[in-house]
């Protein structure tokens, strides 16, 4: 029996820049960044007063006080970029297939704006002040069982993390899922809300987010020899992930096939990439593998990108091993530079510009590149989107405690 293929028919996003699909990927096209002074909490309780944050969303209109209080901002995030996702690729449950859609949703951190909230409550009061409504809005699952409960997903659901990589081994093991006929159609990606002192802190004191903060939207600079950190950033991201079979008997359009996906871990340090990127690169060579094409098909990378010095110039060298030569011919960027490192909803809503990219033929620039760095000396794209053919593109992500993954998205045939 052949493999189920698995192709994409719907897609969500809200991210900082923009809270659909078409106003994120207009954004992203023009090099505009959503990159701004921080505004969810008192910036001058941090060191860092940068992020990209979800702008113009009203979910207390679109949730009502009283759900919102049920609920982490993450799971809310979520829900809104499912809503898009689903209604895109017009699936409507029924008694019928209700058991055949599923959820794979992780995240990075989790509930954590609503853990701060508890804490503070029981400081605050003792066990009086601690929400009996808590537990579910700050476990990680709670993100992909809301998607499930609200739209009526009785599929498998479950969440992963695995930190910034996580979303894409959402898309890898829903679309196991798929292959493996344990469901027709899944709901996969990410979710992230983390824009509070606690996190904004930890990560400032690791010394891994930016100073450059005169200019908001200069903050991110992925692969320039000036770059200091990278932005935090907020938002979800979905995709429909769906057995073609079943896509076509549906007569629903397909933007794109999921190919490839490769994982592995460096088993090197808890935050440090593996300086020579040999583990990156065997995920890269994985996921072309599974997808079954060579270097000199690959159009176009999306990079993990975060503009921190170790990864910028670990991921170079991995490219460039998984690659060979070739690596020097493929057009490479970094979306980061635009929205931020949403952690773990990065992957999802950079495999969401990548189905975007692979359509329009349109290759994204990685915006402040000012002043190239000798050690990451690949083709990022700088400042400038590319008009070119596209056929495979490898959208790559890496997380803390090593985890590297890649996926390989295709124009559909």
């Amino acid at each position: 029996m052949a493999e189920k293929r698995v192709v994409i028919t719907g897609m969500g996003l809200v991210c900082p820049v923009g809270n659909n699909v078409k106003e994120s990927w207009a954004n992203i096209r023009a090099g505009k960044s959503g990159i701004d002074w921080i505004s969810l909490f008192d910036a001058d309780l941090v060191e860092n007063r940068v992020a990209g944050e979800v702008k113009d969303l009203d979910l207390e209109a679109k949730f009502g006080r009283r759900e919102m209080r049920r609920m982490d901002r993450a799971q809310m995030l979520a829900l809104v970029a499912a809503e898009e996702a689903l209604n895109d690729a017009d699936i409507e449950i029924t008694d019928d297939n209700k058991y055949d859609v599923g959820v794979v949703v992780g995240s990075g951190i989790g509930g954590i704006v609503t853990v701060v909230q508890a804490l503070q409550g029981f400081q605050a009061r003792g066990h009086r002040g601690v929400s009996p409504v808590i537990v579910p809005a700050l476990l990680h699952d709670g993100i992909s069982s809301r998607v499930s409960m609200h739209f009526g997903l009785k599929g498998p659901n479950y969440n992963i993390t695995a930190a910034c990589a996580t979303s894409n081994n959402s898309l890898g093991d829903a679309a196991d899922l798929i292959r493996m006929g344990r469901a027709k159609v899944m709901v996969a990606g990410g979710s992230e809300a983390c824009i509070m002192p606690m996190v904004i802190s930890g990560f400032n004191n690791m010394k891994v987010l930016t100073n450059t903060e005169d200019v908001p939207e200069k903050a991110s600079r992925p692969f320039d020899a000036n770059r200091d950190g990278f932005v935090a950033a907020e938002g979800a991201a979905l995709l429909i992930l769906e057995d073609l079979d079943h896509a076509r008997s549906r007569g629903v359009r397909i933007y794109a096939e999921l190919t490839g996906y490769g994982h592995t871990s460096d088993a090197f340090h808890v935050t440090a990439p593996n300086p020579d990127g040999v583990d990156a690169a065997e995920a890269m060579r994985r996921a072309l593998k599974e997808a079954g094409i060579g270097t000199k098909e690959i159009s176009y990378i999306n990079a993990h990108g975060t503009a921190t010095q170790l990864n910028d110039k670990s991921e170079t060298l991995a490219i460039k091993q998984a690659l060979g030569e070739e690596a020097y011919n493929i057009p490479i960027s970094s979306t980061k530079s635009m929205t931020g490192h949403i952690l773990g909803a990065t992957a999802a809503a950079e495999a969401i510009f990548s189905v975007k990219a692979l359509l329009d033929n349109f290759i994204p620039p990685t915006i402040n590149l000012e002043t190239p760095d000798p050690e990451c000396d690949l083709n990022y794209t700088p400042n400038v989107g590319l008009e070119t053919p596209m056929q495979h593109v490898l959208s790559n992500s890496f997380g803390f405690g090593g985890h590297n993954t890649a996926v390989v998205i295709s124009r559909y045939a």
